[in-house]
Parts: structure tokens; C-alpha cells; sequence
């Protein structure tokens, strides 16, 4: 795997905590692109970054199998949980924590942390499935559930209790990013089945799509609030965006016809996957606005 992110100066930004979001998206300004594959892979997906540039993801190998991974510079490894197949790897802290989830024999979705060279299973009692999202530095964990009537929660997982979250208004709540302070971006499905996004700081929902997005996945979220997301607009075009001091920046990878923005990390560096143009599989990139 190509050297992550080297030569991308650390870029710290201080911003105020988001109270009120703009309503107008910024211009598609200067971003800087570098393709990120694993070598061998027919579809490269990357989900999140840490602040030492360490990433993780999911991969298709030449024989169609899905693992999850973790690359740190030119080392690659592969994260497997044993008790499934087709993990994915969502989230990282800076103490190289990872969630995810994995697909378990009978096809359920089940959320795990893999912690010094340990998978351990996670999610709500009574869950028939789960995702793990999102990990910051103390181990609260922001995921998703699913229950025994159908029905779709976010949860919260801090000092060994579950807390389930449910935006108002949603038909099922899906999880997304945490960070350090504990506030948390959550996408939610409203009633005609399209993604919106809000940001919650254990009291209080902020709506946060971008504007004029058809459906709007908010990802990550760093130490200074920025976020990241992937949006979809009107003719099922699929972008990337960052949400910055108020104001969202329209990103596309030019190579591609596809974005999708998942992690983000404290030096803003971003990490995603798009779809290179006349292509149908996904590569990973990382960028910095």
C-alpha cells in the first residue's frame, strides 16, 4: 500500500463548537487528492483515520472475499474476525482501537472492537444485529442495533452501559461518528426512506444536511467538529462533503464519478473511496482540503 498521506503537512484548525449550521455550501475549494488501493484488491473502501495517519477499511480480494484491514504507512493488516466473514473496519481512536462489525454465520451483522490483538462482540442485549461505527480515545463507541420487532436504534456504549438513541422523527436511527468530547453524528432515516443527519452532544439534535442533498450521511466527526459526509443529489450523483466552522464544502475526487467522505481526523486529513470513472468498483482516497 502507497506511504499514507506522506507529505501532507498537519494542518490545526481551532473552531468553535457548531451551534448553527450555514445554509449556503461552500465552493468545492482546493482539495488535494492521493489514491489509496490495497494492493491486489478488486475494491478498496476506507472508513476512517486516525491522527498517526493509521486507516482502516474493508477490501475484495482477487477471489471475492471481504476483509477488513488496518495500514499504517506500507504495512498492511488484515483484520478478520474468526467467529464470521466479510468484516468490516469503521472506526479507529488514536490508541489503535478498531470497531466494526462482521457478517456471522446465519447473515446477521454483528458489531465487535478489536482491541490489542482481540475481537470481542459488542452491542445492546436482546440485539439481532449490529454496527460499531465510530470509537474515540476513552472507548465510548457510537453504533446501531437492530431489535426483535424490526426496528432499527442507534446506541451509545460508555463505561460498559448501553445507551440507545433514537433522533426524533426517524424511522430507524443508524449511528455514525464520535468525538473526543463525546458528541456524536448520527444518520437517520425520515419517513420517505431518504438519509438525513444530525449532531448530538448527549442533550440536544442539530439537524445537519447538506444543503440541497437528496439524502445527506454525516461520518466522522474530529476534536474541532469538523465532519465529514457523503451526500446524494437529485440525479443519484454521489459526492463528498466537509462541514467546517459552520459551512459545507462540496468535494469530488476528479478521477471519479462517485465520492463517498467517511473519516476524519484532528489534522483534517479525510479518507473515503470513489468510483474511478468507467469503472463499477470502489478505490480509496485520502485528501486534504
Amino acid at each position: 500500500m502507497k506511504n499514507w498521506c506522506s507529505g501532507i503537512g498537519r494542518l490545526f484548525l481551532l473552531v468553535e463548537l457548531l451551534s448553527v449550521v450555514a445554509m449556503a455550501a461552500g465552493p468545492a475549494s482546493g482539495f488535494k487528492f492521493r489514491t489509496e488501493s490495497i494492493p491486489g484488491a478488486t475494491v478498496t473502501d476506507i472508513f476512517g483515520v486516525n491522527n498517526s495517519n493509521v486507516a482502516v477499511g474493508s477490501y475484495v480480494d482477487g477471489r471475492g472475499v471481504r476483509h477488513g484491514f488496518m495500514a499504517s504507512g506500507r504495512k498492511l493488516t488484515t483484520l478478520d474476525d474468526p467467529k464470521g466473514s466479510n468484516t468490516y473496519c469503521f472506526g479507529i481512536n488514536n490508541l489503535g482501537a478498531v470497531v466494526g462489525y462482521y457478517a456471522t454465520p446465519n447473515f446477521s451483522a454483528q458489531a465487535f472492537l478489536y482491541q490489542n490483538g482481540t475481537f470481542t462482540d459488542i452491542g445492546p442485549a436482546g440485539a439481532v444485529g449490529s454496527q460499531a461505527l465510530g470509537i474515540n480515545d476513552s472507548g465510548e463507541i457510537n453504533g446501531n442495533f437492530s431489535d426483535s420487532n424490526g426496528g432499527g436504534h442507534g446506541f451509545l456504549f460508555s463505561n460498559g452501559t448501553y445507551t440507545t438513541i433514537d433522533v426524533p422523527g426517524a424511522v430507524f436511527t443508524l449511528g455514525g461518528g464520535i468525538n473526543n468530547a463525546g458528541i456524536l453524528t448520527e444518520v437517520w432515516l425520515d419517513s420517505d426512506g431518504d438519509a438525513e443527519s444530525s449532531m448530538y452532544d448527549g442533550t440536544t439534535f442539530t439537524t445537519i444536511n447538506v444543503p440541497g442533498a437528496e439524502s445527506s450521511s454525516a461520518g466522522a466527526i474530529n476534536s474541532s467538529n469538523d465532519i465529514v459526509f457523503s451526500w446524494e443529489d437529485s440525479s443519484d450523483g454521489y459526492h463528498g462533503a466537509l462541514l467546517h466552522a459552520g459551512k459545507f464544502y462540496n468535494f469530488d475526487e476528479p478521477n471519479g464519478d462517485r465520492t463517498f467522505g467517511y473519516g476524519i481526523n484532528d489534522h483534517r486529513v479525510i479518507v473515503g473511496s470513489y468510483r474511478p470513472t468507467g469503472t463499477q468498483s470502489n478505490t480509496g482516497f485520502a485528501a486534504t482540503p
